[in-house]
């Protein structure tokens, strides 16, 4: 399996991102985003061709337009689709977990506070919901998502204990994590 590095600039990307968004938002359509489920695909099935996209967009088309297929994709069985959703966000946890063994803990020992503080603020939503009951009611969406939480959490002690990098140096370390990665 081989990748390809995409070289277009962001700057040329994002008036055409924001074109696609206005477009969808007159459809009354979903926000395009990459979801996490994306890497449980890609890490069951090994296929990262963009084309599989666009079929999957015309089958999901053909079924909003043909009752029949649709009706099909309703008789899936629920337990079918429970199996497929524990496999593809297992591998979703999976994933996190490779990304994790990757991370130096033995020359930073702040790396794994910053593992340890955000997974534990990950989990206040789940252990305890009522944690943040005293907070202002705007700041419940970003209290009640520990996923939301613990992101933000990682973001802010990174920063903190690591800083910034330039980008010339982000930009090495970031291919050498990926060729790390594709090579395990």
């Amino acid at each position: 399996m081989s990748a390809t590095t995409i070289t277009t600039p962001v700057d040329e990307v994002l008036p055409l991102t924001r074109l696609i968004l206005l477009i969808g938002g007159l459809f009354n359509t979903f926000p395009y985003t990459s979801f996490s489920q994306n890497v449980g695909l890609v890490g069951v099935t090994g296929v990262r061709s963009r084309w599989v996209c666009v079929t999957g967009g015309v089958i999901l088309i053909a079924l909003g337009l043909i009752h029949a297929l649709g009706q099909l994709v309703e008789a899936v069985p629920q337990f079918v689709l429970g199996g497929a959703g524990i496999v593809m966000f297992g591998m979703v946890a999976a994933t996190g977990v490779r990304i994790l063994a990757d991370v130096d803990y033995k020359s930073s020992r702040h790396n794994l506070f910053i593992v340890a503080i955000s997974l534990g603020f990950g989990m206040i939503a789940l252990v305890a919901p009522n944690f943040f009951q005293h907070f202002p009611k705007a700041l419940s969406p970003l209290l009640h998502s520990g996923i939301l939480l613990a992101a933000i959490v990682s973001v802010v002690l990174n920063v903190y204990f690591n800083g910034f990098k330039p980008a010339a140096q982000a930009q090495r370390d970031a291919a050498a994590g990926a060729s790390h990665a594709e090579a395990g």
